[in-house]
């Protein structure tokens, strides 16, 4: 089956012999999910297909647009040491074509429906995604099943698309003190972790892949067992199902290699790390390891993590802003965040940048005194309704783009975790309680715990 948009476009642009074949295997009796509220209308839907590739559809009518990802479950965190990079380099050559599309033809295809697309890639997963008119979604699907299993992968294309990746680590790690420094941070304070290595990979790394190390990951971990079809948009999840079951349905499955755990080994003491580097002006970074949500001991842990994240830095009024940037003035910016939806252990992180006139060490310091006063002082009712609020009003707001609905169903996922937890995510944050605020405070944001990078300016 070939969509007529690939097939006229094709057509039109080279005599390319086009080899489609989809066979016709069936796909599970899709798995429905209601809202939290029975009366609202039912607007998420699932499925599996026969060679193990999830399906998940949203249905939003609003505009006659939809974005159309596929999520794989693998990352930099996935790389053993010496393939460091190699998720993103992969990335990079599924662009480079296939029996059917040939090299550089996949972003022109897009662009001539009036599409635009683009991929990413993360500790945790690599996606890809088209945004275009919602009649074009068989040429989306077209597309993504036809590199998931058949990429080319041409060795010459290799040796000018990793230049391409080195010179982008180059201009986006190396010549930014400020990465480099949250980098070495990274590699710090993560010991045991796949979160050790920099997505982009270390440059020595670089230089050593080979295009036979590329075609083996692609071959690995390219399979629909182990991807997610994420699909939003004017679409009716029915007719997803059915041009999923066409496209995707003859692919065959893989044996997939067992997703790391990246568990972090106990810390047995602070860390510190100075990156000297020329900068214009000096960098602190802070971290603490602390469980993620696969990784918690108690899943509340999880949102209690994420309220105090809001407390230190959460607007005009949290704690940072007010007291160390604006009160005080020893920073001139400063904040702090909790990932906490991951596939291993994360960081509670904070950063700041000292004021002019103050130094590395007065940041420090102050940092340390707003998490030693929530340690034993317990956040105000005001301070927790505000982050409540704020969150919501985040949830509220990312419901209208389609891509940000799309990304946060892959996010949840790919970490093997339900998109469902997210329609609840307000609701378990909003029954987190001062005192557990005030216990994950005291329980992980200690010195065993701490990594610290500064980057101090060299001449």
């Amino acid at each position: 089956m070939t969509s007529p948009a690939l097939r006229t476009y094709l057509v039109r642009t080279a005599s390319l012999f086009l080899i489609t074949v989809f066979a016709s295997t069936g796909f599970a009796t899709s798995d429905t999910a209601s809202t939290q509220n029975t009366q609202k209308p039912q607007k998420t839907f699932e499925t599996h297909l026969d060679n193990g590739l999830k399906v998940i559809v949203r249905e939003d009518n609003r505009a006659p647009i939809m974005v159309s990802q596929v999520w794989y479950k693998v990352g930099s965190s996935y790389e053993p040491i010496g393939l460091t990079g190699i998720s993103h380099v992969v990335e990079h050559m599924l662009f480079k074509g296939t029996p059917k599309v040939p090299t550089g033809e996949f972003s022109k295809i897009v662009a001539k429906y009036g599409g635009s697309e683009n991929a990413f890639t993360s500790y945790d997963y690599t996606g890809y995604y088209q945004k275009m008119q919602a009649n074009n979604l068989a040429l989306s699907f077209e597309l993504e099943a036809d590199r998931m299993r058949n990429a080319l992968l041409p060795e010459e294309e290799f040796k000018k698309e990793i230049e391409v990746v080195k010179e982008e680590r180059r201009l986006r790690t190396d010549d930014n003190p400020n990465a480099r420094t949250y980098e070495r941070f990274m590699a710090a304070a993560y010991l045991s972790s796949g979160y050790h290595h920099p997505i982009i990979g270390w440059m020595h790394d670089l230089n050593r892949l080979t295009i036979d190390d590329i075609r083996s990951w692609y071959q690995t971990w390219y399979a629909p067992n182990n991807a997610i079809l994420i699909v939003v948009g004017d679409v009716n999840h029915e007719e997803v199902f059915s041009l999923a079951k066409d496209y995707f349905g003859s692919l065959k499955p893989s044996v997939i290699p067992k997703p790391p755990t990246n568990i972090e080994a106990p810390s047995l003491g602070l860390r510190t790390v100075n990156v000297e580097v020329p900068a214009q002006v000096p960098a602190l970074y802070m971290g603490f390891n602390v469980p993620g949500i696969n990784t918690a001991e108690e899943e509340w842990e999880v949102y209690a993590l994420r309220m105090l994240a809001g407390v230190l830095d959460g607007g005009y009024s949290a704690r940072i802003e007010t007291d160390i940037i604006r009160k005080q003035q020893i920073a001139a910016s400063a904040g702090a965040g909790y990932g906490g939806f991951s596939l291993g252990d994360t960081l509670f992180y904070l950063s700041a940048i000292p004021a002019q006139g103050h130094s590395m060490e007065e940041v420090e310091q102050a940092l340390n005194e707003q998490i030693t006063k929530l340690q034993k002082e317990l956040p105000t009712e005001e301070e927790m309704q505000r982050v409540k609020a704020q969150v919501i009003s985040g949830i509220v707001f990312q419901q209208d783009s389609i891509s940000s609905q799309a990304n946060q169903i892959g996010r949840m996922e790919s970490i093997g975790r339900s998109w469902r937890e997210m329609e609840v995510f307000a609701d378990k944050l909003s029954s987190v309680t001062p005192e557990q605020v005030r216990a994950v405070a005291e329980k992980y944001l200690t010195n065993s715990r701490k990594t610290i990078a500064k980057l101090i300016p060299k001449s």
